[in-house]
């Protein structure tokens, strides 16, 4: 059986018909379907990027020891994160590809389970699906089999600020599973790629001092530049934790060949170091969000969650399909949630990446 039969088909391949109606409106199709960023890249890691494009020889799987030295100055600095070696950081080329990559890097397979969150980003699925394991959505750790019991995890995925939702994970959940996957030997990976925008409350790390008791023992962070720097094109990110584990990802990457590139090493170096264009691109994102939320709730949207990340999860108590559509009547075109588990089916999520023009517009469309 191919690698193909394993996996569902690509979610917005089904959006095809709706991105056609919305393409066909008179002022112009808005597509809040994906998260992919339109502002531009900040000027700090172009310039970086071009200085070190003579980059004739191969880079490093680890990284030089200035991005490490970059990244781990970031973690304390911003995350508070515990003291981390050296050998608790590793580059890698997209956390897409991390996210998909974990569960084959850490030689899980057939009779290892993976959890993942129950409204979730298709890719952790995906990833565990490719390894051959089980997986098993929860978002609350008393669900799952103690230690010693059958069906314990080897891997599980927390994902806070969250996408589809924007769901802000509290202090107290974090710390039970933090707390659980020790109990149980489990790998926590936090995907925190979201983890600048937050507009009610505060996003944490799990690297955080004082929610991990001072220790990254079984606990992965993984950040990426691609939505706060804009840098979706350069896929710049990195994983950061328990140094036994990242270096067990190091050596397949050895293997494997995952290096980031020399002038994408030296692009995600120079972000780590320029914190300003990261409150610029928060206050873009939340000025977006303060129109079309609005007029959302004027055209009888109700938002849940959405206290974080570069989305809006919206619903009008309906099948997603079915809102899909009437938004693509109007010209806008959304995700539907049914991408994202059966949890998400009356809900579709709404970016608030598109340029303030667009935006502008999709809000008059609403308010019609």
């Amino acid at each position: 059986m191919g690698l193909s039969a394993r996996l569902p088909d690509f979610p917005w391949d089904s959006l095809a018909e709706a991105k056609s109606r919305a393409q066909s409106h008179p002022g112009g199709i808005v597509d809040l379907s994906v998260g992919t960023p339109v502002d531009p890249t900040p000027e700090v890691a172009r310039e970086a990027l071009c200085e070190a494009s003579d980059a004739h020889g191969y880079p490093t799987v680890w990284g030089t020891p200035a991005l490490r030295s970059a990244i781990l100055g970031h973690l304390t600095s911003r995350w508070n994160s515990v003291d981390l070696p050296e050998t608790g950081v590793l580059p890698v080329v997209g956390t897409k590809m991390i996210v998909a990559m974990l569960p084959m890097m850490l030689g899980l397979g057939a009779g290892d389970v993976v959890v993942i969150p129950e409204i979730a980003y298709p890719t952790y699925d995906v990833g565990a699906r490719v390894a051959g394991c089980g997986i098993v959505p929860c978002d609350d750790p008393s669900r799952l089999p103690g230690a010693g019991q059958p069906g314990t995890p080897s891997l599980i995925w927390i994902n806070s600020p969250a996408n589809p939702s924007g769901a802000v994970m509290s202090v107290e959940l974090l710390g039970e599973w933090i707390a659980y996957a020790r109990l149980v030997d489990a790998v926590l990976a936090s995907d925190e790629c979201y983890g600048e925008f937050v507009y009610e409350g505060r996003s944490h790390s799990v690297l955080d001092q004082s929610l991990n008791g001072g220790s990254v023992e079984r606990v992965l962070a993984v950040m990426s530049t691609s939505k706060e720097s804009n840098m979706a094109g350069y896929r710049a990110g990195f994983v950061a934790g328990d140094p036994a584990i990242v270096s067990e990802l190091l050596g397949v990457g050895k293997h494997l060949g995952f290096m980031v590139p020399a002038p994408v090493q030296a692009a995600l170096q120079a972000a780590m170091g320029d914190r300003a264009h990261v409150a610029e691109q928060f206050s873009r994102y939340q000025k977006r969000r303060e129109v079309l939320t609005p007029a959302l709730e004027a055209a009888g949207f109700r938002i849940d969650d959405s206290q974080g990340s570069l989305y809006l999860w919206a619903t009008r108590d309906e099948d997603c399909r079915a809102t899909v559509d009437w938004l693509a009547d109007r010209g806008i075109l959304v995700a539907p949630g049914d991408f994202y588990g059966e949890r998400g089916r009356q809900h579709v999520r709404i970016g608030l990446t598109a340029s303030d023009e667009r935006i502008a517009a999709a809000a008059e469309r609403l308010r019609g």
